[in-house]
């Protein structure tokens, strides 16, 4: 019985089938019927059996069921029917279950012998809605944009900005590297469209579509256009930010950093260059080339990542079973670079990295960093004789809340390194000066739109506001005279 209720199997027409798909049989011995596979020797009662469920909802009258048993022998019909759908799809019902069964007879008869059906499954909560996850679509042609200009090209890709031809928005296209790939589509490129799908926050650059161009090593990410990186305004800017706007900048990558890391989601190559800021302050991280994906046992995987000055220093050392904290090992690199407005480390080896590092926080010792000695290239380095940190010598014009934060995010101990979700509580941010709205940022002229660089990129400090105002003032009171 549980093979006749089954929906799966496929009925064709044929002698005794009906144009509707149903299947009319009797007892053995009628020549113009012909008896069904489903049916059992002991029974002579008919069955009708669907192969597709009626595309209308409107219920249907049953078929008359020739009688060829008599009412008296105590057999009573059965009319199995199966519907097109599973008990597990959600617009299934009672009803419409498949191993439902209509009796019928004569008063008197015995279902003793009847065959008893399996219980009805129900549906699980943990199982999630068909239409749950939206379903897939086909890529549009690069053609429906107009490139503009060259941005810049890194490891993993070239990007370029471009317009919209239908809408006119003006966006940035990230051209795939796949030139030289022979092996398929290339597990960075998926990694990185994997995590920009996932990480949706209103500080990581937002994912529009991938389109496609004439071959299939033609692949192109469609994103927001940001107008500046921090590194290049950094390098513009005669003066750091304001300790109001450093504060509000790291604000926002922390939040962005501790949303990758509730869904589980590494980013490997945070730095000044991948931070995107637009004219409205607002800071977005992009470049997901190096994200992946991370679980709960940590599996190994590769040190040879983050760009060598944000790298953490287990990375250096071998370790290969790392976590989120090598990305706030970056955000304190960037912390402090924002401070200074100059990277903190500018090594061009990985062993003068890790020299800079000991001469910046002391050696590190197993007192301070359980594990250190066992990790894979402690040996090949000589470790220097201990000395105090020369953080505060470095960071002189920091208070003490930033300079606890900023040593607790440049933590030896990957363990004993705060987080992102605590540092976002941390007491820094509720001093004065508090941070400032994005709205209250300056407007900086845009390379990548191809906008010429003005004279001086300061970041005007209150009093010389003020004294703007001012002489602006005055000026305009003696034009009115």
């Amino acid at each position: 019985m549980d093979n006749a209720a089954s929906p799966s199997h496929a009925l064709s027409l044929g002698e005794g089938t009906s144009a509707d798909g149903a299947i009319n049989t009797s007892e053995a011995g009628a020549s113009s019927k012909k008896r069904s596979k489903w049916d059992t020797e002991d029974q002579g009662a008919d069955v009708e059996r669907r192969s597709m469920a009626p595309k209308k909802k409107k219920p249907k009258k049953s078929h008359d069921i020739p009688q060829d048993s008599s009412p008296a022998s105590g057999v009573a019909s059965l009319s199995i029917r199966s519907a097109s759908v599973t008990p597990l799809h959600p617009s299934s019902s009672t009803s419409d279950s498949p191993n439902r069964v209509e009796e019928s007879g004569s008063p008197g008869s015995s279902h003793e012998n009847l065959p008893s059906l399996p219980a009805r499954r129900t549906r699980s909560m943990y199982v999630p809605q068909r239409n749950e996850y939206p379903t897939f679509t086909s890529c549009r042609s690069v053609y429906c944009y107009e490139r503009l200009n060259h941005i810049e090209e890194g490891s993993y890709g070239v990007v370029f900005r471009a317009r919209e031809k239908e809408t006119g928005d003006i966006v940035a296209i990230k051209k795939l590297k796949l030139d030289e790939e022979k092996n398929g589509f290339p597990i960075t490129s998926l990694r990185e469209v994997m995590a920009l799908m996932i990480c949706k926050h209103e500080n990581v650059v937002p994912i529009r579509e991938i389109v496609v161009g004439d071959t299939l090593t033609q692949v192109f990410i469609v994103m927001d256009f940001i107008e500046h990186d921090l590194k290049s305004l950094l390098s513009i800017m005669r003066s750091p930010f304001l300790q109001s706007e450093i504060k509000t900048l790291l604000h926002q990558l922390l939040s962005a950093t501790a949303h990758c890391h509730s869904n589980w989601v590494l980013h490997r190559d945070l730095k000044t260059s991948n931070l995107l800021m637009n004219n409205r302050g607002v800071m977005k991280v992009a470049d997901f080339g190096l994200a992946r994906k991370f679980g709960d046992p940590l599996g190994d995987m590769t040190q040879l990542v983050v760009t060598l000055w944000y790298r953490a220093p287990e990375l250096l050392l071998g370790e290969t079973s790392y976590s989120t904290a090598v990305d706030l090992w970056s955000v304190g690199c960037i912390f402090g670079e924002l401070i200074l407005n100059e990277p903190i480390f500018q090594a061009k080896g990985e062993m003068e990295m890790i020299s800079m590092i000991f001469k910046l926080l002391g050696p590190p010792t197993e007192e301070i960093w359980p594990g250190f000695s066992s990790l894979p290239l402690v040996k090949t380095i000589v470790i220097p004789p201990p000395s105090p940190p020369a953080l505060r010598q470095r960071f002189r014009f920091i208070t003490e809340a930033g300079l606890d934060l900023l040593s607790r995010l440049l933590t030896y101990d990957p363990e004993e390194r705060i987080s992102a979700e605590e540092a976002l509580h941390h007491p820094y941010f509720r001093e004065a000066p508090l941070p400032k709205h994005p709205d209250l940022f300056g407007s900086f002229p845009s390379a990548a739109a191809g906008d010429k660089p003005r004279k001086h990129y300061d970041s005007p400090s209150a009093p010389q506001a003020q004294r703007r105002m001012a002489e602006y003032f005055t000026e305009f009171d003696d034009l009115v005279k």
